[in-house]
């Protein structure tokens, strides 16, 4: 499982009873965030809701810097530079989807993968997930809520103990 929110990402790898047998956080870089993503886009003068129609077919342009504020002197480079506002969008979601698959790498995952979080609203972002994992990558239309949800089940469960 990979979880990709507004301020961190994290990798859950389950064991086949369904429980913790390892887990990564990032969350000392905004870098491969849904605020990463929040800052370039507006720097393009897009929302995020907006990123999978304005990047369908899109061919990614290369993006180097995966630091916010080096990422946003870049992009504005780029636009100046005359490369459409689209294929700096896909460039940078496709950067951080690279960016997560190593992330994921770090543990022994097999698939399929599921992808959680806020970011995980992002289609666009999940086709590049899955082709640089080569697994599946699955989500859920209440996915930026997985981790509230679990935290409920698991009070639940604990008040049922007693």
């Amino acid at each position: 499982m990979i979880d990709i929110g507004g301020q961190d990402s994290k990798v859950i790898q389950l064991d086949a009873g369904g429980n913790l047998s390892d887990f990564l956080m990032n969350d000392k870089c905004a870098a491969g965030t849904g605020r990463f993503l929040e800052v370039i886009s507006r720097t393009l003068g897009a929302s995020v809701e907006q990123l999978d129609a304005i990047t369908d077919g899109v061919e990614p342009h290369a993006i180097t810097s995966m630091c916010t504020v080096f990422a946003e002197s870049e992009v504005i480079s780029l636009r100046s530079a005359g490369v459409a506002p689209e294929a700096i969008l896909a460039g940078v979601i496709n950067a951080m989807a690279r960016r997560s698959a190593n992330f994921i790498g770090r543990l022994s995952a097999q698939g399929p993968l599921l992808f959680t979080g806020g970011v995980s609203h992002c289609a666009a972002f999940a086709r590049m997930l899955e082709s640089h994992v080569g697994m599946a990558v699955t989500t859920h239309p209440d996915a930026q809520f997985a981790g509230a949800i679990g935290a409920a089940l698991i009070g639940q469960r604990q008040r049922r103990r007693g």
